[in-house]
Formats: C-alpha cells, sequence, structure tokens
C-alpha cells in the first residue's frame, strides 16, 4: 500500500510540474501611460511609459484576454478611461469596452500547447506586439493590422509550445 501511494505522490509532482504558470511580460513604449487590464488573470493597474511589469497565469486558463486601456483616471480604484474601460474598475473583472486591441489567449488549452492571437473585433485603441517564447510574434500597427483577428471567422489563431513565456509591447 505505501508503494502505491509513494506512485500516486510521484506521478502528482510530474503532473504538476508539467503544468506550471506562463508568464506574461507587459511593456509600456508609449509616450503616456498606459493601464494595462486583464481577464481572468491580470485586473489590472498602471503601467507607465518605458516600464516593464510581469503578471503570472494559471495552467488551465482558456479565454483569457489583455489589453491597454487608455486616458484613464482613477481614485481610490475606481475612475474612467477614454478606451477599454471596463466599468469604471481600477482592477477588471468584465472585459473592456471597445475601443481595444486585444492580446487573447488559452494556456494549455491543447494538451501540451498554448494558443495565441491579437484582436481587433473590438476595435483598435493601441499599436501591439504580441509573442509567445517558442512561437510566431504577432504585430499590429493600426486597425487594420493582417496578423489580427477582424472578425470572428479569421484563421490568426496561433500555436505554442505548453509551458512558453509570453511578452506584450504596447507601441513597439
Amino acid at each position: 500500500m505505501a508503494t502505491c501511494s509513494a506512485v500516486l505522490l510521484v506521478l502528482l509532482a510530474v503532473f504538476a510540474a508539467g503544468a506550471s504558470a506562463a508568464t506574461f511580460t507587459i511593456t509600456n513604449n508609449c509616450g503616456s501611460t498606459v493601464w494595462p487590464a486583464g481577464i481572468p488573470v491580470g485586473g489590472g493597474f498602471q503601467l507607465d511609459s518605458g516600464r516593464t511589469s510581469s503578471i503570472n497565469v494559471p495552467a488551465g486558463t482558456s479565454a483569457g484576454r489583455i489589453w491597454g486601456r487608455t486616458g484613464c483616471s482613477f481614485n481610490g480604484g475606481r475612475g474612467s478611461c477614454a478606451t477599454g474601460d471596463c466599468g469604471g474598475a481600477l482592477s477588471c473583472s468584465l472585459s473592456g469596452q471597445p475601443p481595444a486591441t486585444l492580446a487573447e489567449y488559452t494556456i494549455g488549452g491543447g494538451g501540451a500547447n498554448d494558443f495565441y492571437d491579437i484582436s481587433v473585433i473590438d476595435g483598435y485603441n493601441l499599436p501591439m506586439d504580441f509573442s509567445c517564447s517558442t512561437g510566431v510574434a504577432l504585430r499590429c500597427r493600426d486597425s487594420n493590422c493582417p496578423d489580427a483577428y477582424h472578425q470572428p471567422n479569421d484563421v490568426k489563431t496561433h500555436g505554442c509550445n505548453g509551458n512558453s513565456n509570453y511578452q506584450i509591447t504596447f507601441c513597439p
């Protein structure tokens, strides 16, 4: 019985090691402050020009979105943004209002693969680069960006090896 328990613990440890978080490094190269937001992970925060911050997204996170909000003013966690506003909250729990250039992802959604894309279906508000450490770098410089979804039936989703890390750059 002890041998079965030991084998089970080893298998659980191996599974847990394979299902780790992805780190999303977010950089603001814009000339003004951007307020990145994310659901279901990331909430929202201030990112001054020239600064970088990171968030960890757990394995198994699906339908994730990160976007940059502009023209924001917050006082005590409440306020508003000119673009990408999420109900006046600093820490978002719902999607931002259009226009918002979106970095979309699923971590560990297809076996050992992650999936990611850029979408301008909800409009365009900021230039963005979005890349996976083992995949294709996506670029969106204006509302016509060829690497982005423009309508739901576009085929723009890219695969990435599981346990990869991601880079999002606003105003690359």
